[in-house]
């Protein structure tokens, strides 16, 4: 039973699943905007939300639970220097989903666009 499971499995086990979240994760920083599967952009919204806020506080243990989570010192120092400074004074809803009408050729998946509002 999967009572109080939250999240999308999106058809992954656990090792898999996460190491995808956090490469997207990790693009969107890098990037700013990414395009990727509907399902993907609603589970990975959360987490990159979260990052975000324990960006905000610009702690020590902060940035070492970032660097746990992208395991990548230019996005962890993105985060903290652009990001969390940008939005200072947002008290959350850092992302927006815009969803596109064409689907993707293969498997007919709906596709959206993830980005920093």
């Amino acid at each position: 039973m999967r009572h109080r499971d939250a999240g999308k499995i999106l058809d992954r086990e656990l090792g898999p699943r996460r190491a995808l979240l956090r490469g997207l994760a990790r693009s969107l920083v890098l990037a700013g905007k990414i395009e990727t599967t509907e399902a993907k952009a609603r589970a990975l919204r959360p987490l990159i939300e979260k990052q975000i806020t324990v960006g905000k506080k610009a702690t020590l243990a902060g940035r070492r639970q970032l660097l746990a989570f992208f395991g990548d010192e230019v996005a962890v120092n993105k985060v903290l220097n652009d990001l969390a400074v940008k939005y200072k004074e947002r008290k959350g809803g850092y992302t927006r989903i815009i969803k596109l009408a064409l689907r993707r050729i293969g498997d007919n998946a709906k596709k959206a666009i993830i980005e920093f509002v």
